[in-house]
């Protein structure tokens, strides 16, 4: 499972089988029809009915801000289809999540809303909500977290030349915008008509702006066909290298408020907004880590090698450091770390979290010079001796970590979201009205 879930109650199945009790009062009696077919897959009226739902929810008391039903519908159905995309895409990539991993995700929600599993369930039956559904809920977020984690691993890299330029950038002082987006997408290799349909849809879009007759998120929200359209197609802080070409030269020189476009770039029409602009210099708060200098000892767990054998094996390789025997010299002797065995178990300096939890934990609880007792990792039995503690200035490092970070999240959300535009090309996708089909819908226009 990643390290963690970022969900809770409220926003994790907002386009899935939860909802708040309002909207379960709303749909007693789920309906069985087919919403949409989605390559071998289908979604159903209920579900669909539900995360309509769900958003209303989301936006009680602004209301006005969402567009006809009609287009909402249409909007929460298209996610809903990537869902289910991506949910095969990733099975079809062998990744999978265990019922283990899935209870754990299962109890870290209920924990997230303060409560247990069970009352989680209790809450959910009085809702009219399905225990099995919401499992299933969860467990589609977790693929298609996974899904985007192998994405990235695979499609996305930072070079150390980004990241010197962003902190050059940076360090002169460099703002920092507050951008929101509105697409108005046209298909990859659209027609002349195709591409004169999104051009009157985005002309459409601003003239209701310029006319103030409706604010920027509000029109995502209503005719924005970007994946973060009910996000009020918000994108993030981000510094003057990191958008594109097309519009960072024009944005230096406009005022919070300003709308920029239409523009046509590789997925259609966009319309810009810049929201507000910041400082964006880097923070000189220093930062330091403690360090520590260790070597260790490993017996795996095999077929061949049972975990009792391997912690009385362990045990026994301490009882003989503890009568005198050296270290390192054991270590090379008998561990099972290859990487460090030659080197006498030497791991050299690292921070506490470097090795996970549990080895921190371990090293911390003795002063240098010091052996820990026996402990168990995924990798094995350990024992740990601690040679020597530092204070390390990683305040640097910290900084390109954060701006490594911050273009890699830049980058991924850019090449998923084309990725997503490819998956939704390539798959047969019917929606259906009762129970006729009706075919793709072209965008709502203003």
């Amino acid at each position: 499972m990643t390290k963690t879930l970022p969900v809770v109650l409220a926003t994790l199945l907002a386009f899935s089988g939860v909802t708040a009790p309002a909207a379960a009062q709303q749909q007693n009696q789920p309906l069985d029809r087919i919403a949409a077919i989605v390559d071998e897959n289908v979604i159903l009226q209920s579900e669909l009915q539900r995360a309509v739902n769900n958003i209303k929810g989301q936006y009680a008391g602004r209301e006005a801000q969402l567009p006809p039903d009609s287009v909402l519908e249409r909007q929460v159905l298209e996610r809903l289809v990537l869902v289910k995309l991506q949910v095969a895409r990733a099975d079809g990539s062998g990744i999978r999540v265990s019922d283990e991993e899935l209870n754990q995700a299962v109890a870290s929600i209920a924990q997230q809303n303060g409560s247990d599993v069970d009352s989680l369930r209790q809450r959910l039956a009085q809702d009219g909500i399905g225990f099995s559904d919401f499992r299933n809920s969860v467990r589609e977020e977790i693929i298609t977290q996974r899904l985007r984690q192998s994405f990235a691993q695979s499609r996305i890299s930072v070079s150390e030349g980004e990241v010197d330029a962003a902190l050059a950038q940076q360090n002169a002082g460099g703002a920092q915008y507050h951008l929101a987006h509105i697409l108005v997408a046209v298909p990859e290799g659209a027609n002349a008509e195709q591409i004169a349909t999104g051009q009157s849809k985005v002309d459409g879009i601003k003239n209701l702006l310029d006319k103030g007759e409706l604010d920027f998120a509000a029109a995502a929200v209503r005719y924005s066909d970007s994946p973060n359209a009910l996000e009020s197609g918000d994108l993030g802080w981000r510094s003057l290298d990191e958008i594109p070409s097309a519009f960072s030269n024009q944005i230096k020189n406009m005022k919070s408020g300003d709308v920029l476009g239409p523009i046509r770039g590789p997925s259609g029409f966009q319309l810009l907004k810049l929201v507000e602009v910041r400082d964006g210099s880097a923070s000189g708060d220093a930062r330091k880590v403690t360090e520590f200098h260790a070597r260790h000892i490993l017996i795996r767990v095999t077929d061949q090698v049972s975990d009792a054998a391997a912690k009385a094996k362990i045990e026994t390789l301490r009882a003989q450091i503890a009568g005198g025997a050296d270290f390192q010299a054991v270590a090379k002797e008998s561990s099972d770390d290859t990487n460090s065995r030659g080197q006498g178990g030497d791991l050299g300096w690292f921070p506490a979290d470097a090795f996970g939890p549990d080895f921190g934990k371990q090293v911390e609880g003795v002063s240098d010079g010091g052996v820990t007792p026996a402990f168990r990792t995924d990798a094995g039995w350990h024992i740990v001796q601690r040679v020597a503690t530092r204070q390390t200035d990683v305040t640097d490092d910290n900084k390109r970590a954060q701006v490594r970070e911050q273009i890699g999240r830049r980058k991924l959300d850019d090449e998923y979201n084309r990725f997503l535009q490819e998956l939704r090309g390539e798959a047969y996708v019917s929606f259906r009205s009762g129970d006729r089909a009706e075919g793709t819908a072209e965008p709502a226009k203003p």
